[in-house]
């Protein structure tokens, strides 16, 4: 009798272990709520089909330029090229370390990624996974991201967008310079509205790439994504 019961827990762990892995799987937000969808990309997405991507419902691609002071992400140039080929509005990211001067930093985003074509607002990347080891401390980030934002701003005249982990914001937001804010809380909505993309999934699918891919909708519509790719006035 108990090894009948140990069995049936086994069994309904298992369908519970099942049923999980589908709905983490195929979870997205509302559609009607969030109609505006996009995904983040580096080299780690090997060689992606942005015409499949841009068919199957993705409007923007965030991606990944460089990293620290002098790491350029090799597949950027073309990604860039590529996805605006395929009719999506592009913007580019900097993964910030915390052991290099933000103006060193900012110096290697402005070289890599081109000032005459439209692009969606610069993107800070701020995150601990892949990081330098030592933790800056609220009031040294802020320092080294000022460094970094405001040559980058100038740069591309506009308001950059700060992306941060739940464990980074939960260690700095609001203790370092205000902008607007990617923010990663998977199958979760935020718990804060002042957000323009929200990343919901880490291990997503889309037509034309290979693997897994980060997911994102944007706060707004389609009159949102046009306002955020044109020129600053």
């Amino acid at each position: 009798m108990k090894k009948r019961i140990v069995l049936w827990g086994l069994a309904n762990l298992a369908l519970a272990c099942v049923i999980a892995v589908a709905y983490f799987r195929t979870y997205s937000p509302d559609r009607d709520r969030y109609p505006v969808r996009g995904i983040d990309v580096s080299h780690h997405q090997g060689k992606i089909d942005w015409r499949r991507v841009a068919a199957d419902d993705v409007a923007f691609a965030v991606i990944k330029a460089t990293e620290g002071g002098d790491h350029v992400d090799n597949a950027f140039a073309g990604n860039l090229r590529e996805a605006r080929a395929a009719g999506l509005a592009v913007g580019a990211y900097h993964f910030f370390t915390f052991c290099r001067p933000g103006a060193d930093q900012a110096r290697n985003f402005i070289s890599a990624v081109p000032h005459d074509q439209p692009l969606l607002p610069p993107v800070v990347d701020i995150e601990f996974g892949g990081n330098c080891p030592q933790r800056l401390s609220p009031e040294q980030l802020n320092t080294e991201l000022k460094d970094f934002l405001g040559p980058v701003e100038a740069a591309f005249g506009k308001p950059a967008i700060i992306y941060l982990t739940d464990e980074a914001e939960a260690a700095y937001a609001g203790q370092i310079a205000a902008r607007p804010l990617w923010l990663r809380s998977l199958l979760m909505e935020p718990d804060r509205r002042d957000w323009i993309y929200w990343q919901y999934h880490n291990s997503g699918r889309v037509d034309g790439i290979e693997g897994d891919v980060d997911l994102n909708v944007l706060q707004g519509g389609p009159e949102k994504l046009a306002a955020l790719l044109a020129s600053a006035p």
